[in-house]
């Protein structure tokens, strides 16, 4: 069975927000090994779109350090949740049918880790149970806008931290697995019957 693995930057109020995020040369590095340990990467629409848009074609203009994070995610299958998109080139395929079942699917079969990337659909693939590590790389700012990590998960998820990695410039990578399911809080109004 296959490991399902979440990697996402998150900043100190909950924004996932690829755009508010300050990477540095370390935390470039290390989502570039990470990429290119995995056998595939899952992606949402939205972050497939921003990831190609940023690194399929790099700027010249960006840092020579950024350059192994454009290889390895240009490198790597990549398998997209969408409703709208129909084609794909950048070593990519469409989900056809229901992406989290998909999902488990791959996850059943024999192979390396599958990378995901993507809040609403990582919220999807929480909330079905079908990721193994969570890794949430915290940034020190506080941007006040934008999505929140998990927005509207059904239930809490209970996670134990089995891993910290200091990346420099106050980011610090923290690594998680899950430790149940807490059940549903029932309020006094529920109760009484």
């Amino acid at each position: 069975m296959r490991t399902v693995r979440l990697s996402i930057n998150v900043s100190l109020d909950g924004c996932v927000d690829h755009r508010s995020a300050s990477p540095n040369e370390a935390s470039h590095r290390h989502a570039a090994a990470a990429i290119a340990d995995a056998d595939a990467l899952i992606l949402g629409r939205v972050t497939y779109q921003l990831m190609e848009a940023g690194w399929r074609d790099p700027s010249p203009e960006l840092p020579g350090w950024t350059r192994p994070f454009a290889e390895a995610i240009s490198a790597q299958p990549k398998y997209v949740a969408s409703r709208t998109l129909t084609t794909l080139d950048w070593n990519s395929e469409v989900i056809a049918g229901d992406a989290v079942e998909f999902v488990r699917a791959l996850k059943r079969q024999e192979g390396g880790a599958l990378f995901i990337g993507g809040h609403d659909f990582a919220g999807q693939l929480a909330a079905a149970g079908l990721i193994d590590e969570y890794e949430f790389v915290v940034h020190p700012q506080v941007p006040g806008y934008g999505p929140r990590l998990f927005d509207g998960l059904p239930a809490p998820l209970l996670l134990t931290q089995v891993g910290e990695l200091d990346l420099g410039d106050g980011i610090v990578a923290r690594r998680y697995v899950p430790r149940a399911r807490r059940p549903a809080v029932r309020t006094r109004a529920t109760r009484r019957r």
